[in-house]
């Protein structure tokens, strides 16, 4: 995205988005909000009759609610897998509390007087529970729903990780990219749901009593109304389902590409690397944004999609390092380039593979590696300096850094510190002009469009030539950042759009196009 854009052009260019993902985040808060509603109401109801669970039951809602949100979520993952399940079952247990705490009080809080009242006027258990302890309760259970709704809007943002959607999907993206455009987009509109729906169930808890009686009937309705609009997205999109990475959405080059060259408007969520592949695998996703050299696409039996229409441009990997770092320690270089030329696409997936799939250690696979081209020497374990490694946060650059690490403490006296997964493109590389690291593996394409942001008339007349945009990068990240391009290493990990291969062939899809053509058919 052009960096100059400004944050209103760029949530009209995402309107479509926006909205599904503001439908989503509503109906997701409503689920689990019901959910909450229909287990917490009763258990503080249950506590107020017996006095003795009162203690058991708020503390271990207490501590739920005291878990961090991102722990909570990610420990649903190998329970129950990603998308809605997880994240709506950590969001129920998160705003559980409220519900529970204020049904207690508030029945607790309503005048014995009446009480004694509505048991010398014959009322039965039930009938004093719905015509007087819910009634004259009312306010103060519906400040803890109001307390559950706003927790849920907020940490709902954090499911669109597992891939549960909702607007979290822009921020995660914007965080990747350090956008703050994304970051903004996502934000703005859950910080007003939560005003606007805390707003309106404020209306509802000063409802007067009189009223209570009809709004004690009709809230269940509206929730469960509200929860409703979690699924319109699903029924009224196409069938196909995507997952895209938080750094894939917010790029030209990514989902932005997509949409404005290929006219691809497909229902996606945000996922990350670590498993996006394995919900492809399982059929939890019909499309995802993978590597041309990812081992997963031999493991999985996954087919790339042709880029028929050239949005991604070359990404040659290359290390870039600090001026300064060379200068201070001039045989680094040449010990980096050892590793010029030695690694093509099929050598890159195979050392891919056996790490992603065969669950080798990167640095077995860097040592052997080394080893197997003569270029593996024992750690001279010299004290000249410390060069600290950075990478990206999944195993490709893993390798890469191992291997940059194994030749640096063979070949010269300095020391290595590593600093692996640092998570997205610019998390890496504002760490290297920060002084944070001195050098870090990075791709020619992901330069170009993620960090520079030429023009678009520019970057598509140099997309198609590899070495026209090796050294555009090159003199520009020189110029402007004083930073070195070392020689590339030789494979091309370009973004790839993939399917599971035996739905493509059954659907006719083999380029990007295809798939294009086929939403737009499955939408009529």
């Amino acid at each position: 995205m052009d960096s100059s854009e400004s944050l209103w052009q760029f949530m009209q260019q995402q309107s479509g988005k926006l909205l599904q993902q503001t439908v989503q985040h509503i109906g997701l808060t409503f689920i689990s909000l019901l959910i909450t509603v229909l287990i917490g109401l009763p258990l503080g109801i249950y506590i107020t009759r017996h006095k003795a669970a009162a203690r058991l039951v708020l503390g271990i809602a207490g501590v739920l609610q005291t878990i961090p949100s991102i722990a909570l979520l990610g420990f649903m993952i190998p329970l129950l897998g990603i998308g809605p399940l997880p994240a709506i079952t950590a969001l129920f247990l998160y705003s559980l509390l409220p519900v529970i705490r204020n049904t207690f009080a508030g029945i607790n809080g309503v005048d014995p007087g009446v009480k004694e009242a509505a048991v010398a006027m014959g009322m039965t258990p039930a009938q004093r529970l719905f015509r007087v302890d819910l009634v004259l309760a009312f306010p103060v259970i519906m400040a803890g729903i109001r307390t559950a709704t706003v927790i849920n809007v907020g940490v709902g943002t954090l499911a669109a990780y597992i891939a549960a959607g909702g607007l979290g999907e822009f921020i995660f993206g914007g965080i990747a990219l350090n956008n703050t455009n994304m970051i903004l987009a996502g934000a703005i509109p859950a910080a007003l749901l939560a005003i606007v729906l805390d707003f309106l169930l404020s209306l509802l808890q000063h409802t007067g009593a009189a009223r209570r009686r009809v709004v004690l009937t009709l809230l269940p309705l509206i929730i469960v109304g509200l929860s409703s609009f979690y699924v319109l997205p699903m029924r009224f999109g196409s069938r196909l389902l995507a997952g895209f990475t938080p750094e894939f959405m917010g790029r030209r080059d990514g989902d932005i590409g997509l949409q404005s060259v290929y006219g691809l408007h497909i229902r996606t969520v945000v996922i990350s690397d670590a498993v996006m592949y394995k919900a492809i695998y399982k059929g939890k996703l019909d499309v995802i944004s993978g590597y041309s050299t990812d081992g997963r696409l031999k493991a999985y039996d996954l087919v790339v999609l042709d880029d028929d229409k050239k949005i991604f441009p070359p990404y040659y990997a290359a290390p870039v390092i600090r001026r300064d770092v060379m200068q201070r320690y001039p045989e680094l270089a040449p010990v980096l380039n050892k590793l010029a030329g030695q690694i093509n696409d099929s050598v890159m997936t195979a050392l891919n593979y056996r790490v992603e799939y065969l669950n080798q250690s990167p640095e077995q696979c860097a040592r052997e590696f080394l080893v197997s081209r003569g270029l593996y020497q024992p750690a001279r374990n010299g004290s000249k300096g410390i060069i600290r490694l950075g990478s990206k946060i999944f195993p490709e650059q893993y390798i890469l850094t191992d291997i940059y690490a194994s030749l640096i403490r063979g070949y010269t006296d300095l020391q290595v510190e590593s600093k692996t997964g640092l998570g997205g493109t610019k998390i890496c590389f504002e760490a290297l002009v920060n002084h944070q690291i001195d050098c870090y593996p990075e791709y020619t394409g992901t330069a170009l469009l993620a960090i520079l942001h030429p023009p678009a008339l520019e970057s598509q007349q140099l997309a198609g030539n590899r070495d026209s945009v090796y050294n555009y990068v090159r003199r520009h990240f020189e110029t402007i950042y004083d930073l070195e391009w070392l020689r590339p290493i030789g494979f091309n990990n370009a973004y790839a759009l993939m399917m599971r291969r035996a739905e493509a062939q059954q659907l006719g899809i083999h380029t990007i196009s295809d798939l294009a053509g086929y939403l737009k058919t499955d939408k009529r």
